[in-house]
């Protein structure tokens, strides 16, 4: 008997993937278990991307970030930029851009179980991406034309569903009620010389006016935007720089 937290679809292909292990699959559906991971893999931007428990389960809303990007660097008119992606778990953003621009990727995870799964995404989706294990708070924003970015962005003891318990929690959580990321992140690229054109974060519904004081202070050269969700909750910023000497 199918579950009620799980879609009709979802179930049949459990029932497919395990076959005669209901009272199993039940047990771990009971317990909220993420059923991305049951099934392996999730669609992401019209690619299949494969998920574990070492990464952060990619969800609708950052298709959005991934789709007005795109619009942004070619609004901007920028011809096979190089993009650095900060945090990128599964590889899904990574590949979702190269698979819809030209351009040249360096991703970074501090995961090495992380960047393992990217490295398999990239390679079953036949996209070239430069992955490095790194902290994203010590590695060199320089000469970078894009910057993209979904960190941590949960405030600790925050609320949450309760199969976010089976994903890597410093995927999820980050300290300074949230706003460590973006703060280490946009402080970096105050000292950065060759600073990119475009910087591109999804951060969370109610994060919207610290990281546009933090960005004032950082980046005051910058144009901030905001863009919210299908839910109408602010949920994707977007730097442009405006001046060519900054």
């Amino acid at each position: 008997m199918k579950p009620e937290n799980i879609t009709k679809t979802d179930w049949e292909i459990l029932n497919k993937i395990y076959p005669n292990k209901q009272k199993w699959l039940l047990k771990k559906l009971q317990k909220n278990y993420p059923v991305q991971y049951l099934i392996g893999y999730v669609d992401f931007y019209n690619t299949k991307i494969n998920v574990n428990k070492n990464c952060l389960i990619p969800r609708f809303e950052t298709e959005f970030l991934v789709e007005e990007t795109i619009k942004k660097i070619k609004k901007l008119n920028l011809l096979n930029p190089k993009i650095l992606e900060l945090g990128t778990g599964s590889g899904c953003i990574s590949i979702a851009l190269k698979k819809n621009i030209n351009c040249e990727i360096t991703a970074l995870d501090i995961s090495k179980k992380a960047l393992s799964l990217a490295k398999k995404n990239a390679m079953e989706n036949h996209t070239k991406i430069n992955f490095v294990r790194a902290d994203m708070t010590k590695f060199s924003y320089s000469n970078y034309d894009v910057i993209i970015s979904n960190p941590p962005y949960v405030k600790k003891g925050s609320p949450v569903g309760k199969e976010i318990k089976y994903e890597p929690q410093k995927a999820i959580f980050a300290p300074q009620n949230g706003l460590y990321y973006y703060d280490q992140i946009l402080k970096k690229l105050h000292q950065t010389l060759n600073k990119p054109t475009l910087i591109a974060f999804e951060i969370g519904y109610d994060e919207k006016e610290e990281i546009e004081k933090l960005a004032n202070t950082y980046l005051p050269n910058y144009q901030f935007t905001v863009q919210k969700d299908l839910s109408g909750k602010n949920r994707y910023i977007f730097l442009t720089k405006l001046s060519k000497n900054e």
